[in-house]
């Protein structure tokens, strides 16, 4: 092991939803040292969903340390780093959190983000986007507005409003650095901040990090940390960069990441504007419009710990069932809705129940249901981009269960090509790092070689017609449910 310095070695760093991946891959894409480790989300309430920032950072310390133990001759070539986003850290002057990290699922600022988007018209929108992108709950401006009208203590000691991402690159290098598709609805396409919608909070331009380019290099491992010296790439969000190494980095591509959430993108510079859909601005030469749904892993997560299972237990139940019966449908709103709805009303459904209606009945629908909810998204992005494939490039810790990946291309009717890393986010930070730190002469090269996959389900065509109709009825059911959400959610306040 110890024979002389392994070099082009590259370290992909992922913060995600629910835990912390850090990885080592070589130049030819093989997964060389692997660190993975959970942390909480607190559920304060309905709409309160929050994190402990200072967890992401000590376990990227703790991986870092276990990988300089076991291979202490490794020297790495770069690190990139990729993480959820739409997950905010207020920072004090010097760089601390003033508040938990206020989660991407989180709903505190619904009534804010629609008084901003109330202001703000669709022309202006397509201007800056491409799309009439509505502001949510999730985007910064809504939350600054609530932290400055609820916090005005934190809002005054607010030095930046960081990412995940950021806050760590932060606490390894010292710097203070973001990346524009981070920032998607704070960006235009030109991948500068938009002073027009950051006047709306007044204060809040002053507190978002600097730009630089994903690919730059942004600072190094400060020298008292493991791998002191180390390169650090920008990286950038999640999503883009998992689609990225899914082999989103080909024209015309269809990916589908499935974490917490479900996200589905294709590359295209052609855009015809499409309700739900967020279109990237182009960098590097791809233009990627995409959705995420706000629960799809963790539907699953919700009906383990509902009913005492574990995820393998949950595969045998949906293995075991009939498929010539008709399950009940399920609406996996359990947080309300992103893309294509963007709606925080909304609620979870299983319609169809009656006496009969069992544990694994329940379930294949959390199965089915998470699958339409990516078809609805996957035939806006299809309209977005002006293009439909046959098959689709799928990656994620949701596509370890062979029944749910026959259950996905049976539903969205395309071959679903695995990837062979499970975890996309790190090969997508590794390509970053490869390119960013000059190994690569370019991103096309960085993926072709790195990108590789190990699995196929071609859809069964004996259950198109079946779950064609279904999905009608599952639009229909959707409809309704947008219609009584918000009364019910009225009611459910009082």
């Amino acid at each position: 092991k110890n024979k002389g310095l392994i070099v082009n070695m590259f370290l992909g760093i992922d913060v995600g939803s629910t835990a912390i991946k850090l990885g080592i891959v070589n130049t030819e894409g093989q997964l060389i040292s692997y660190f993975n480790s959970p942390y909480s989300t607190k559920v304060i309430s309905d709409d309160h969903i929050e994190q402990d920032p200072n967890d992401w950072i000590k376990l990227i310390l703790k991986g870092l340390t276990e990988f300089k133990n076991n291979n202490p001759s490794c020297q790495l070539s770069g690190l990139s780093m990729c993480s959820q986003v739409n997950t905010h850290i207020f920072v004090d002057e010097n760089g601390e959190a003033l508040l938990p990290a206020i989660f991407w699922q989180d709903t505190r600022a619904k009534s804010e983000a629609k008084e901003i988007d109330s202001k703000i018209s669709d022309e202006q929108k397509i201007s800056w986007w491409g799309t009439p992108m509505p502001i949510d709950a999730s985007h910064v401006i809504s939350r600054m507005l609530w932290v400055k009208k609820n916090k005005p203590d934190v809002w005054e000691k607010t030095k930046h409003v960081m990412l995940p991402k950021d806050y760590c690159i932060f606490k390894l290098s010292g710097e203070v650095v973001s990346d524009p598709l981070s920032n998607i609805g704070l960006v235009d396409n030109n991948l500068k901040y938009i002073d027009d919608l950051l006047g709306l909070v007044s204060g809040a331009p002053a507190k978002l990090p600097p730009l630089k380019k994903m690919t730059d290099q942004v600072g190094i491992i400060k020298k008292e940390l493991p791998f002191n010296g180390t390169k650090i790439i920008n990286g950038t969000m999640d999503a883009w960069i998992g689609i990225l190494g899914s082999g989103g980095f080909k024209n015309k591509k269809n990916i589908y990441l499935s974490g917490t959430s479900e996200i589905l993108g294709i590359n295209s510079r052609e855009v015809i504007p499409t309700p739900g859909i967020i279109i990237f601005p182009e960098d590097e030469n791809i233009k990627l419009h995409a959705g995420p749904t706000q629960s799809g892993g963790a539907s699953k997560l919700w009906f383990c710990n509902l009913f005492n299972l574990t995820p393998l237990e949950m595969n045998k139940l949906v293995e075991n069932e009939n498929f010539n019966d008709v399950a009940p449908i399920f609406l996996p709103h359990l947080q309300g809705e992103r893309a294509p709805l963007w709606n925080p009303n909304l609620k979870g459904i299983f319609y169809g129940m009656n006496s009969k209606t069992n544990k694994c009945n329940l379930a294949r629908s959390v199965y089915e249901g998470v699958s339409f909810s990516a078809k609805l998204i996957l035939e806006s992005l299809e309209k977005s981009s002006n293009c439909i494939n046959e098959e689709i490039n799928c990656g994620g810790g949701g596509f370890q269960a062979d029944i749910w990946n026959q259950i996905r291309a049976n539903i969205l009717n395309k071959k679903i090509n695995r990837l062979s890393i499970k975890d996309p986010g790190i090969l997508g930070s590794v390509g970053i790092a490869g390119y960013g730190s000059g190994t690569f002469s370019n991103i096309d090269e960085a993926f072709h070689e790195m990108t590789n996959f190990d699995k196929f389900y071609e859809p069964d065509q004996t259950m198109k017609n079946y779950y064609s109709d279904l999905y009608e009825i599952f639009k229909n059911i959707t409809e309704s449910n947008i219609k009584i959400g918000e009364k019910f959610s009225k009611f459910s306040r009082n």
